[in-house]
């Protein structure tokens, strides 16, 4: 199977290509509500992808996972899945085993693992809206699917903060699709309420995050700083996408290699790439801040010949820097302890 002309699998560092730059036509019909697919239940566990206890046996291919209650809490969002030109369903079948598979074996091992190593990991399936609503005319004609996707993010949110959250702070966690969502819900249930308090971070990689989207949720700008958010998007180092003036240019841009301010991090200080292997290749790229783009090197990996025909790394946001975020999540769950004199246990 080929997007664009690259093969599919060999465009994972674990998650599907979403930011080619294809042709936009797609097979399309009347968003229905009575046709979306079935609603998920969070009171059922069928409806999570993963909940501490019941973590699926692909997360365990990569971290180690316990029974021991962790000292604070992920809530993760994942990217966007229903790219197929020739569908023409608004949403995402959470219900269809094939769909709940991709999720389990590609989004949260590859990227929800990362947060995973260090606080209780929960996914819910969510109908997320088909890659095509990201442009026109599809963007306005699916505007009640993305509706739909977020209404069911909503409700998995409340669930969990009434019955599984018990006061630990929260790491909310995205990608893409997903962290344009996480934006609406910090909108919604952090920026301005007492719940920001538990906030120990958001990492919304893959979306363009602006000063204007947020009143007291700041971006973070120091590797231990808690309760506002990081975002990058990845592309290959002297590379521009074409829509980086109207998309792009002016958002905020985090270096995931340092978490502060440099412009520039360094391969000695990487710590290390997820590979679609499933090891950790350290000291693999170097990255480069310019102006709501991360600019990232080649990866020193093997077998990476398919990555020298690629330019945007959106589908590597995470994996790329899957070692540099398990420890810097590390660091500002100990920080939020400190901050709020409490007694941080690992």
């Amino acid at each position: 199977m080929y997007i664009c002309g690259v093969k599919k699998k060999l465009l994972l560092l674990g998650v599907a290509l979403l930011s080619v730059n294809c042709a936009t036509r797609y097979k399309t019909s009347e968003f229905l509500i009575a046709k979306a697919p079935k609603a998920p239940n969070y009171v059922k566990s069928a409806s999570w992808a993963a909940l501490p206890g019941q973590y699926p046996y692909a997360l365990t291919e990569v971290v180690s996972t316990t029974t021991a209650i962790k000292p604070a809490d992920v809530f993760y969002l994942y990217p966007t899945f229903l790219t197929d030109k020739k569908d023409a369903r608004w949403n995402f079948d959470i219900w269809d085993p094939k769909a709940r598979a991709t999720i389990t074996d590609v989004a949260i091992k590859y990227q929800a693992s990362a947060w995973a190593t260090t606080a209780n990991l929960f996914v819910p399936f969510y109908r997320q809206a088909h890659y095509r609503i990201f442009s026109e005319p599809y963007t306005t004609a699916g505007a009640p699917a993305w509706a739909l996707a977020y209404e069911d993010i909503k409700n998995a949110f409340s669930y969990y903060l009434e019955n599984y959250n018990q006061g630990r702070p929260i790491i909310i966690a995205a990608h893409s699709q997903g962290s344009m969502h996480a934006k609406r819900l910090l909108q919604e249930f952090f920026d301005g309420t007492p719940l920001q308090q538990q906030l120990v971070a958001a990492y919304l990689p893959g979306a363009p995050i602006r000063e204007r989207d947020f009143t007291t949720i700041k971006f973070m700008q120091t590797p231990d700083a808690t309760g506002g958010f990081v975002s990058w998007n990845s592309y290959k180092k002297k590379h521009w996408p074409k829509n980086y003036a109207s998309y792009l240019k002016g958002s905020y841009s985090t270096n995931p290699i340092t978490w502060d301010q440099q412009t520039t991090g360094t391969a000695t200080a990487h710590r290390g790439v997820l590979y679609y292997d499933g090891k950790i290749y350290p000291k693999s790229l170097t990255v480069e801040n310019k102006d709501g783009l991360l600019w990232v090197s080649l990866p020193k990996l093997p077998k990476r010949i398919f990555l020298f025909w690629i330019k945007s790394y959106h589908y590597a946001d995470i994996n790329l820097f899957w070692a540099d975020i398990a420890a810097n999540a590390q660091r500002r769950i100990a920080a939020w302890y400190t901050k709020n004199k409490k007694r941080y246990v690992e």
